[in-house]
């Protein structure tokens, strides 16, 4: 996970409705405690910025590698100032060579 970025969203970016996230991390089989405590360590200063609105992490309970996080933020832009957000970067450095695999989806309630 070297980077994290939101791919800009094409057409909906004078959307008024919520942005949802789903970010999926999957922590290498030896590093799952480790990776488990840092992101922990995001929930606060993440609830506290500006725009979030829902950030919730979950740990899939037949893979305990597999952690989820389900965010909504008021704005694309907003969610961009998270990604480069102090507390998100430290993590990033913290947890390099821990993490297996890195996703993040930009997703649309459409009913």
């Amino acid at each position: 996970m070297s980077s994290l970025s939101a791919r800009p969203m094409k057409g909906n970016e004078n959307m008024t409705s919520t942005l949802t996230i789903v970010a999926n991390i999957e922590a290498k089989a030896d590093k799952i405690k480790f990776v488990k405590t840092e992101l922990l360590k995001l929930i606060e200063p993440t609830r506290l910025e500006e725009g979030c609105i829902q950030y919730d992490l979950h740990q899939d309970n037949n893979n305990p590698a597999l952690f989820t996080f389900v965010e909504n933020w008021a704005s694309h832009e907003l969610l961009q100032k998270h990604l480069n957000s102090p507390h998100l970067k430290m993590y990033v450095q913290t947890t390099e060579g821990a993490v297996a695999s890195f996703t993040l989806n930009e997703i649309t309630k459409i009913a």
